[in-house]
């Protein structure tokens, strides 16, 4: 893991030009300001754009900003993402994510989930303990590629700790930490494998998230589970929402070896307030420790968005210049 800790003289700036932002768009609206924030991305502390553009030409796994700006007197964690959105919750923290992330690539969004939005909040919900999604506590979240389901999901899943008094670790495991055999990964590297949406995104009328559809009534892609160069391979998987196709029961065997191989290298990584993760979505899966909250307002609280590398190619894909995907 690639880690810069900002200096108290580097927060401090980032501070100042994110509130200088927000001064002059009073309107919080992160996805019209888009083009706006990537400009002033360019004004951050020069230590921090030269370490994030090293990392990002290293394919660093996993890197990590610390002593990021967070306010003092954070408003209470919010009982769900609906009341966060609907608050304006801890926008300046939400802005500080994008610029950061923009040096990195560009933030985009799902049109299906979160309401489009460009930044989530990531925080336990009441009924939603045991759901497969980021609003639960109570269920482990395996080891998993975002979005894994889609050919331009992001290159990186970025979160921003604004609370973690519980210490919750966030799981990673990287594709060059297993040595898969031989016959195994010829397997896993054939178009033999379905991926399907997760159940945070609405994919079907009759889906949500507290009433997801079953796997086989959504849409999916078929195709390898690592791909890319030879010698440093990508990978693409999530135990819970992968399969075989149907009947193929070598795919099949490959997938749970694979999962169960990556399972035992997971390390864990802890997130402390003004502390941002950028995980590499094409050679880490990452995953989340269970937890009891307590729904007092001091529960775990993250911000997170996705980043491309390159926007273009998702115009291409949608047929659309937008940063929200369909």
């Amino acid at each position: 893991m690639a880690r810069y800790v900002l200096s108290d003289a580097e927060r401090t700036e980032t501070a100042r030009i994110a509130d200088r932002f927000l001064d002059t768009h009073p309107a919080w609206n992160p996805m019209e300001y888009a083009e706006e924030i990537r400009v002033e991305a360019e004004r951050l502390p020069v230590g921090v754009r030269q370490f994030l553009v090293s990392s990002r030409a290293a394919e660093e796994a996993v890197i990590a900003l610390a002593n990021l700006p967070v306010a003092e007197n954070l408003v209470p964690t919010p009982a769900s993402w609906q009341i966060a959105a609907k608050e304006d919750a801890a926008i300046r923290e939400e802005l500080v994510l994008l610029l950061v992330s923009s040096v990195l690539g560009d933030p985009f969004a799902w049109a299906n989930q979160q309401n489009g939005r460009l930044v989530h909040d990531v925080c336990p919900s009441k009924g939603q303990e045991n759901s497969l999604t980021s609003a639960s506590s109570q269920q482990q979240l395996t080891l998993h590629t975002e979005d894994v389901f889609h050919a331009c999901r992001g290159d990186y899943v970025a979160l921003m700790c604004l609370r973690n008094p519980d210490a919750v670790g966030t799981t990673v495991a990287t594709v060059d930490s297993v040595g898969f055999a031989g016959p195994l990964r010829e397997v896993l590297l054939q178009d033999r494998f379905r991926f399907f949406p997760d159940d945070s995104h609405e994919v079907v009328p009759e889906h949500t998230a507290e009433h997801p559809s079953a796997l086989e009534d959504r849409p999916h892609e078929v195709a390898s589970v690592l791909f890319g160069p030879a010698e440093f391979p990508y990978l693409r998987i999530d135990a819970d929402f992968t399969s075989p196709v149907p009947g193929d029961d070598e795919a099949e065997r490959a997938m749970r070896e694979a999962a169960e191989q990556l399972a035992a290298a997971a390390e864990r990584i802890v997130l402390a307030p003004g502390e941002a993760a950028f995980i590499d979505n094409y050679r880490v899966i990452h995953g989340r420790d269970t937890f009891t909250p307590r729904y007092d307002g001091t529960d775990r609280w993250l911000k997170r968005t996705s980043i491309v590398r390159d926007l273009r190619r998702t115009y291409v894909h949608t047929q659309s210049r937008s940063r929200l995907l369909a």
